[in-house]
């Protein structure tokens, strides 16, 4: 049986405004039980980097049922940060058979 890790999903969400009408976030740390990471594959490494000048390093395997915001947000597994590329990918949960349903691409971020 294929069983993920616990990956950090780093949440912003907007409190209210500074004096200069700039949004003030605040950030939240989710941890997302039984993620998938895989290396990305040579092909979606170098479309990314192509598209974007972003170097994709993992793919990562989201459970069914997730409904957090991916796009864009920072990510923590493996003792490192991670920032997200992209939109998620989603497929039909009833038409897959297994636990995870959207997949999602991260480089690395320092």
């Amino acid at each position: 049986m294929l069983k993920g890790i616990t990956v950090i999903l780093v949440d912003e969400t907007e409190e209210s405004e500074d004096p200069f009408g700039q949004p003030v976030t605040v950030k939240e740390e989710i941890a997302v039980d039984n993620v998938l990471v895989a290396p990305a594959s040579t092909d979606d490494v170098t479309a990314e980097m192509s598209l974007t000048g972003k170097k994709i390093v993992y793919e990562l395997a989201i459970p069914k049922g997730d409904s957090h915001t991916w796009a864009n947000r920072q990510v923590k597994f493996f003792g490192q940060t991670w920032r997200t590329v992209g939109i998620p990918q989603e497929g039909i949960e009833s038409l897959i058979p297994l636990t995870w349903n959207k997949k999602v691409m991260v480089e690395r971020y320092e």
